[in-house]
C-alpha cells in the first residue's frame, strides 16, 4: 500500500508540474529551513533561528497603541493605503534615521515595505537583469541571495575579516570584471553586526566602499537590521550618512526593536530609484498594513521605542558574553569564532575537512541544532563553518548547546584523523 502510494504522489507530481512555469520550476525550498524541520517538537537546543526573543515584544504599549488606534485612527488604519507608506510613519522613520544617524532625507526618499524581505525582493526586480554583476560579502544573508537569485544575476562575493568586506579585494575584483568588460550593478552589504558573521565594516572602510562605488559606478545596497543592538564598542554611521552622490540605497526594519509579526521595513535613497521601486511594490501586495503603520507610527512618535532599545540591549548582552564565554570554555582547538560587539549572531569556523552540514543530524542528536555555514555562500564552496543565534534561547541553554556542539565537533575532528 505504501508502494502505491508513493507511485501516485509521484504521478500527481509529474501531472501538475506542467502548469508550472520555468521560473517556478527553478525554485527550491530553502534548504536551512528543510533542515530545521528536525528541531521540531524536540529536546534539542537551537542555536540556528535568527528570531528575536519573545521576551522583549512590548505587549502591553502595543496593546494599548491598538485600542488607541481603533477608537480614533480606524477610518485609516483600517482602510487601503498609499503604495509608498503611510505619511506620518515615514516622517516619524526619516525624522528618527536624522537623530540616529545623521542621515539627511525627507518623505520623499522613504517607502515602507513588508519587512526587510520584501526589500530584497523589491531591489532585485527593479536593478537585477539576466546576467548582470551582482557583488556580496562571504558569508552574506542567505535570504538576500535567494531573493537576488531569483532574477538569475552572477554573483561574486568578496571575504570579510574583522572590520568587513575585504576593501583590497573587492577594488582587485573590480578591476578584474572591468578588464573584462562586465560592470557591476550593485554591492550588497550588511554594514553593522552583519549576519551571520557579527562583524561591523570600519568607518575607513565605509568611506572607501563609496569612493570604489563613484569610480567604478555601482551602487551599495546597506541592509542595517541589528544597528541598534549594541552591547560593547562605539556607534558608528551607516554608508548612507557618508552618501552625497545618492548611490546607497539603505534598508531598515522594526522587525528587530519592535516586533518580526508587524513586517514593517523600508527602503531610504535617492528619490528617482524610491519612486521605480514603488511602481514595482504596487503589483505585489499594493500596500504594506496600513493597521500595522498606524500603531507603528504611535509607537515611535510616543518615544517608546527610544525607550525599548535599551531594553532590548540589555536583555541581549549576557546572552551574547554567555555564548562567547561557553565557546572559550568548551571548544577545542582549531575552532575559531567572531567576536561581535552587537547584533544577534556569531559565525564559527571548524578545521578543515569537517562539513557542518553532514554534522548537522549528530549535533540534532545530540540535543543542539545551528545553520550550516554553506547556506551562507552563493557557490556553496565552504563547508566547515556554521552560524549561532544567542537571542532566543536562555544563557543557560545557551551554555548547554555550547558544550553539546563542542562534543560533537570533537568527535568530528577526532574521526577525521583516522
Amino acid at each position: 500500500m505504501k508502494e502505491r502510494s508513493i507511485e501516485k504522489t509521484e504521478a500527481l507530481s509529474l501531472k501538475h508540474e506542467k502548469f508550472f512555469s520555468k521560473k517556478a520550476l527553478e525554485m527550491k525550498a530553502s534548504e536551512t529551513r528543510e533542515l530545521l524541520k528536525l528541531v521540531e517538537n524536540s529536546n534539542v537546543i537551537s542555536l540556528a533561528g535568527g528570531m528575536p526573543a519573545p521576551e522583549t515584544f512590548p505587549v502591553d504599549i502595543i496593546g494599548e497603541i491598538t485600542q488607541e488606534v481603533i477608537k480614533n485612527h480606524a477610518a485609516q488604519a483600517l482602510q487601503y493605503g498609499t503604495t509608498n507608506g503611510f505619511t506620518p510613519l515615514r516622517n516619524a522613520i526619516v525624522e528618527w534615521m536624522k537623530k540616529k544617524y545623521s542621515i539627511q532625507i525627507s518623505k520623499d526618499n522613504l517607502i515602507i515595505t513588508t519587512g526587510s524581505q520584501q526589500a530584497l525582493d523589491l531591489i532585485g526586480r527593479v536593478f537585477i537583469n539576466p546576467g548582470d554583476v551582482v557583488i556580496a560579502e562571504a558569508p552574506t544573508y542567505l535570504s538576500a541571495l535567494q531573493a537576488f537569485e531569483y532574477y538569475k544575476p552572477e554573483f561574486v562575493q568578496i571575504p570579510l575579516d574583522d572590520e568587513g568586506i575585504r576593501i583590497d579585494l573587492l577594488e582587485e575584483k573590480l578591476k578584474e570584471l572591468k578588464s573584462q568588460g562586465k560592470s557591476v550593478k550593485f554591492v550588497y552589504t550588511i554594514s553593522i553586526f552583519q549576519n551571520p558573521a557579527g562583524v561591523t565594516m570600519s568607518e575607513k572602510r565605509r568611506k572607501e566602499i563609496l569612493e570604489l562605488a563613484s569610480q567604478y559606478d555601482f551602487i551599495i545596497i546597506e541592509d542595517n537590521p541589528y544597528g541598534e543592538l549594541r552591547y560593547s564598542g562605539s556607534p558608528i554611521r551607516p554608508i548612507k550618512s557618508w552618501d552625497d552622490d545618492g548611490r546607497v540605497l539603505y534598508l531598515g526594519t522594526l522587525s528587530k526593536v519592535l516586533a518580526p509579526g508587524f513586517r514593517i521595513g523600508w527602503i531610504a535613497g535617492d528619490p528617482r530609484f524610491i519612486n521605480k521601486l514603488e511602481i514595482a511594490k504596487q503589483s505585489v501586495d499594493l500596500c504594506t498594513s496600513t493597521f500595522n503603520q498606524v500603531i507603528a507610527w504611535k509607537y515611535i512618535e510616543g518615544g517608546y521605542l527610544d525607550k525599548q532599545i535599551p531594553k532590548i540591549v540589555e536583555f541581549y548582552k549576557p546572552r551574547r558574553d554567555a555564548m562567547l564565554k561557553a565557546l572559550e570554555d568548551f571548544m577545542p582547538e582549531g575552532v575559531k569564532w567572531t567576536k561581535p560587539e552587537g547584533g544577534m549572531f556569531i559565525w564559527v569556523t571548524a578545521p578543515e575537512g569537517i562539513d557542518t552540514k553532514l554534522m548537522f543530524e549528530k549535533a540534532v542528536a545530540k540535543g543542539v541544532a545551528y545553520v550550516p555555514g554553506e547556506a551562507f555562500y552563493a557557490h556553496r564552496e565552504v563547508k566547515n563553518a556554521m552560524r549561532l543565534n544567542f537571542t532566543y534561547v536562555s544563557e543557560e541553554k545557551i551554555r548547554e548547546g555550547i558544550s553539546r556542539l563542542a562534543e560533537t565537533i570533537k568527535e568530528e575532528i577526532k574521526k577525521s584523523k583516522i
